[in-house]
């Protein structure tokens, strides 16, 4: 979206997205066998003015995926989130989990056990218990956060063994790639992992989310079985970066 557009026009470019993807979610889920009931659609208001975020929110929108701790916590308070659902889905440093717990729903970004274990202190210490992702690095990409594949069971493993956090699925950011057939292959490799670690019996894990498909390939991943796709740029328009 023009950053040069009027805000009306800005607000209602914004409610046609939202229209234009949902119709693409229910499609591909169809396609899939599955319902649009069935995939969440997640609002990525990275960068985000709250007055866009809010027109999306009123177009019924459930969830939102913030990126960074700091702006989340500078915008919340402008934003109607009554009976929505708020998402940490950035790379989460250790030194910021005590401001971020409590304060949202979920935390997607779990990239180590060592940040699991400060979320999981953290919550004891609120009184609650902090539901998480583990992002896998499905690429195997240096540049990415996120567990190897081939490690996942054993952080489940030491996850396992901590009080005040449950892992409630799997997330990935796959590499980029203008190929869909490549896009596709990663995401079925996350759904294998999803499927078969979802049957194993572990203490505090209870799998039903796979969040993987962003504004350039959400319909790829709901072709291969995403539970959960986060939108940005797609809904808001490029970001506007300040």
């Amino acid at each position: 979206m023009e950053k040069w557009l009027s805000l009306d026009k800005r607000i209602e470019t914004v409610k046609e997205n939202c229209k234009i993807i949902r119709e693409d979610i229910e499609k591909a889920a169809c396609e899939s066998g599955r319902s649009a009931a069935d995939v969440r659609f997640m609002a990525v208001t990275k960068t985000v003015e709250p007055v866009l975020i809010n027109a999306a929110l009123e177009e019924g929108i459930d969830l939102i995926g913030e990126n960074r701790v700091q702006e989340y916590l500078g915008k919340a308070p402008e934003l109607h989130l009554e009976g929505v659902e708020k998402h940490l889905i950035g790379h989460l440093q250790k030194n910021k989990v005590r401001q971020i717990v409590g304060k949202v729903d979920m935390i997607e970004s779990v990239d180590s056990v060592a940040l699991a274990a400060e979320i999981a202190k953290r919550s004891a210490l609120a009184g609650i218990t902090t539901p998480v992702l583990l992002e896998v690095n499905i690429g195997s990409e240096a540049s990415k956060f996120g567990f190897p594949a081939d490690r996942l069971e054993e952080a489940l493993a030491a996850i396992a063994e901590m009080e005040s956090i449950e892992v409630r699925g799997l997330m990935c950011i796959p590499p980029m790639s203008e190929k869909k057939e490549e896009n596709r292959q990663f995401f079925s490799q996350m759904h294998q992992l999803y499927i078969d670690f979802s049957s194993k019996i572990f203490n505090n894990i209870n799998m039903n989310v796979l969040s993987m498909g962003m504004s350039a390939d959400y319909r790829e991943a709901i072709l291969e079985g995403s539970t959960l796709v986060r939108v940005g740029s797609a809904l808001f328009g490029e970001r506007i970066y300040r």
